[in-house]
C-alpha cells in the first residue's frame, strides 16, 4: 500500500479497525551485521558502548547495514492547552505564539543548535490558539487549543485520532521529502501538565510520582498541579482506560500529533528520536495503540521531570544523556543526533584490523 493510501486508510478506520493496525518488526539480520561491522573496526570489542547497539537499531529499522542518517529534521509540534486556565503553568497561552513565531525564524534555541549540525527544523501548528498564519510553520491546526480538561474532555475522540493521523502524514511526507531520522519536539505551555497526566493514567500511580515543576513552578502551585491531575484521572474513571480514551481526556493535541509521528516512524520505517517527558508520554501511548512502535524509537535524555524515569522504564528504552535538561523543544534529541553523527563516522569510515594488519579481537 502506497503511503498516501495507508494514511487514508488510517484516517478512515472505526474504533475497531485501529485495534487491528500493526507494523514490521525491524530487521533483525540486519541488526546483526551491523554488530558484526562493529566488531571488525580496529577498536576494542563494544569500545563504542550503547552507540553499537543503537546504531544497528537504525541499521535495522533502515533495512540497511549501509547506515545514513544525513539528511535529519527536528517536528516540533505546538499546540495550547486549555488546562492553563486552572493556573498550572507560570505562563499564559500568549506565550505559546510568541516562541512558534521565534521558531520559525529559527532563533529558538532548538533552531540555533539543530542549525549548527546542519539538521531542519520544523514548526507545526497543530492547535496553537491563534488564527495568525505563521509563515516557515506547517499549518495543519486541528483547533484553536485543547478544551479544560478539568471541566470537560480535553479533546474529544474524532479530534485525537485526526491529531494522530496528522503525526502519521508529517511523517509520511518527511519521508518523501528525504529525511532519513526524525527528532520530536513540542511547544505549547501547560503540557507537562497533560503529559504528566497521561502518564499517571496509563502507569496507573499518583499525579505525585510522574508530575513536577514544569518550567518553574514553586511548592504550593505544584501540589495544586497534583491535585488537578489526580481529580480528573478519578473524575474520568481513566486508571486502566485504552490509550486513546486517556490521550483525549487528558492529553494535548501536541501529545497526540507526537504519538501519531511515533506510529508514522514504525509505519514508514524512520528512525523517531525522542526528546523529554513530553514526547515520551506520546510514545508510551502509542506503544499502547499500535503494540511495537517502541522498535523504532530511540530515546535522547533524561529529562529533570520526575516521570521520566518511569516512561523510559515502561518503554523499554535507555536515554543516552543525562544532564538535567529541562529545555524542551526537541533540544535534548537534537543534542543525540549530533552523538549520532559523531558514532556513524567511525562506523562509515571505519578502519578495519585488516586495514592495519592485526589480529582482530574475538568474543568468548
Amino acid at each position: 500500500m502506497q503511503a498516501k493510501q495507508l494514511v487514508d486508510a488510517i484516517r478512515n478506520a472505526t474504533g475497531e479497525e485501529w485495534k487491528k493496525l500493526t507494523v514490521d518488526e525491524v530487521n533483525h539480520d540486519i541488526y546483526e551485521k551491523v554488530l558484526g561491522n562493529w566488531d571488525n573496526v580496529a577498536k576494542p570489542l563494544d569500545g563504542m558502548g550503547r552507540f553499537e547497539t543503537i546504531t544497528a537499531r537504525i541499521g535495522a529499522i533502515q533495512g540497511t547495514e549501509q547506515i545514513d542518517i544525513s539528511k535529519k529534521a527536528v517536528l516540533i509540534l505546538c499546540a495550547d492547552n486549555g488546562i492553563v486556565e486552572e493556573g498550572v503553568s507560570q505562563s499564559g497561552q500568549e506565550v505559546t505564539l510568541a516562541v512558534v513565531k521565534n521558531m520559525a525564524e529559527k532563533r529558538s534555541s532548538v533552531g540555533r543548535m539543530a542549525a549548527k549540525l546542519g539538521a531542519d527544523t520544523i514548526p507545526i501548528d497543530i492547535g496553537v490558539n491563534s488564527s495568525e498564519t505563521i509563515a516557515g510553520v506547517w499549518d495543519y491546526k486541528i483547533r484553536c487549543g485543547t478544551r479544560n480538561f478539568r471541566k470537560e474532555p480535553a479533546m474529544t475522540e474524532q479530534e485525537t485520532i485526526q491529531a494522530i493521523v496528522t503525526g502519521i502524514r508529517i511523517v509520511s511526507e518527511c519521508r518523501d521529502r528525504g529525511y532519513q531520522i526524525l527528532a520530536t519536539g513540542e511547544m505549547g505551555i501547560g503540557n507537562t501538565t497533560t503529559s504528566s497526566a497521561v502518564t499517571a493514567a496509563l502507569l496507573d500511580c499518583k499525579a505525585a510520582e510522574v508530575t513536577g515543576r514544569g518550567a518553574g513552578l514553586g511548592d504550593e502551585r505544584l501540589l495544586h498541579k497534583q491535585r488537578v491531575i489526580d481529580e480528573a484521572i478519578e473524575a474520568y474513571q481513566l486508571r486502566g482506560a485504552d490509550a486513546l480514551s486517556v490521550l483525549a481526556t487528558v492529553g494535548g493535541l501536541d501529545l497526540a500529533g507526537l504519538a501519531g509521528v511515533c506510529i508514522g516512524g514504525a509505519l514508514f520505517h524512520i528512525p523517531i528520536v525522542l526528546d523529554g517527558v513530553i514526547s515520551m508520554a506520546a510514545a508510551l501511548a502509542a506503544e499502547r495503540i499500535v503494540p511495537g512502535t517502541r522498535e523504532y524509537l530511540i530515546a535522547s535524555h533524561k529529562g529533570k521531570e520526575p516521570a521520566v524515569e518511569r516512561l523510559t522504564q515502561a518503554l523499554g528504552l535507555e536515554p543516552v544523556i543525562d544532564g538535567r535538561m529541562a529545555l524542551g523543544e526537541g533540544t535534548g534529541a537534537v543534542m543525540m543526533l549530533s552523538l549520532l553523527d559523531l558514532a556513524l563516522t567511525v562506523y562509515q569510515d571505519r578502519t578495519t584490523f585488516s586495514d592495519i594488519r592485526i589480529g582482530q579481537y574475538e568474543r568468548f
